[in-house]
């Protein structure tokens, strides 16, 4: 048997010598011994302890956890009292992450009443969540309104700049494709019955009520809500916002006002803008495609659509640029605080800004289904 592994009673003692590079120690076999010793029954417990003046370091660690796993396997319990503090801490941590890795296993959900459980509690929260982001944020407006709210106009500029001017080759490539899919759409049904003048209508109509705003908003939803998220999410990680709070600035209107005041006020000019360019794709699908004149399209567009269109698409656009704003903004301010947090909430905003679009534009289509326009 190993000197450093004696019995004496019905104890294991095993010693554990200087475990420097330089004169390491044979771990294998001074764990093999023990092992076999264990296996053998004759012991009810183990002690270890170091040699004299030796040092420890990860070797010792790894050899005390490979005997002592062994020994838990009989139930046979381990003495760390003669071994430096720092050697039982560390084993002690060990055994606690294990520990609470198990237990962690045993909670998981096992039942599918317990799943339903859980997502509905997680949704009573983010909807908690979201119901107080939009009181602060109400709060902050009443406070911009009554010139009270603590904001830098440069700021303001800043993003109304890339809201806006910045986005417009993205808002003309994708309300123009969309002009001429709608035309094509409507002129290969309105050939059949001759009526390829009823294009003009179809695009005027359908961009200008529910195409122009819904696409510019998802547009923006992921390029400038995911872009706000992952903004704030990055100033949470960098305990920006909490520097803020101690200042005594209001995260609300030094970060969350500006972005939201920018897309309120560049959205409705965005979709005024979309409506015209793709009203422009379907004239050119009609002019140089279906053989319409230009003046019999110009004033078809005219009589297809009033001002009631126009103003209601607008609106529109308005609400959804501040769903856009308030997903981005929620989700980036109460991100977590890991550079994998910042990703989810960037992700998470995109997601929820477009479900919150399309969802406003169901209950729009039914309202103005009801009210008649």
């Amino acid at each position: 048997m190993d000197e450093n592994v004696k019995i004496i009673g019905d104890t294991l003692h095993v010693v554990l010598p200087n475990s420097q590079h330089s004169v390491a120690f044979d771990s294998s076999l001074l764990k093999s011994e023990a092992e076999k010793v264990i296996s053998s029954g004759q012991i009810r417990s183990i002690k270890y302890a170091l040699a004299e003046g030796a040092q420890w370091n990860s070797l010792t660690l790894a050899t005390i956890k490979g005997i002592s796993g062994s020994a838990d396997s009989k139930n046979i319990p381990s003495d760390l009292s003669a071994l430096p503090v720092g050697v039982s801490k560390i084993l002690a941590l060990t055994k606690t992450t294990v520990i609470d890795d198990a237990g962690a296993s045993e909670t998981e959900p096992s039942n599918l009443f317990l799943v339903l459980g859980n997502m509905t509690l997680a949704a009573f929260d983010q909807a908690k969540e979201l119901s107080s982001f939009i009181g602060l944020s109400l709060s902050s407006f009443k406070r911009f309104f009554l010139g009270k709210a603590q904001y830098q106009r440069s700021d303001l500029m800043a993003f109304i700049q890339a809201t806006g001017p910045a986005a417009l080759v993205i808002v003309t490539v994708v309300n123009l494709l969309l002009g001429v899919i709608l035309a094509f759409m409507g002129a290969a049904q309105l050939k059949l019955f001759g009526a390829e003048i009823f294009v003009a209508d179809l695009v005027a109509l359908g961009h200008t009520r529910e195409i122009a705003p819904m696409m510019t908003a998802i547009i923006l939803a992921g390029r400038t809500g995911a872009a706000y998220a992952a903004q704030l999410g990055t100033m949470q990680v960098n305990e920006e916002i909490d520097a803020l709070k101690t200042f005594g600035f209001s995260p609300m209107d030094f970060l969350v006002l500006p972005r939201m005041l920018a897309l309120a006020i560049m959205m409705p000019l965005l979709v005024l803008y979309g409506d015209a360019v793709g009203i422009f794709g379907g004239f050119l699908i009609g002019t140089l495609m279906l053989d319409l004149g230009p003046i019999e399209y110009i004033t078809q567009t005219q009589n297809a659509i009033g001002l009631i269109d126009i103003m209601l698409g607008v609106f529109k656009g308005s609400i959804f640029g501040i769903l856009v704003a308030i997903t981005g903004c929620k989700e980036g301010i109460m991100s977590g605080r890991s550079a994998s947090a910042v990703g989810d909430a960037a992700t998470r905003a995109v997601v929820s800004g477009i479900v919150a679009i399309i969802l406003a534009t169901a209950i729009f289509a039914v309202l103005a289904s009801a009210l008649g326009i």
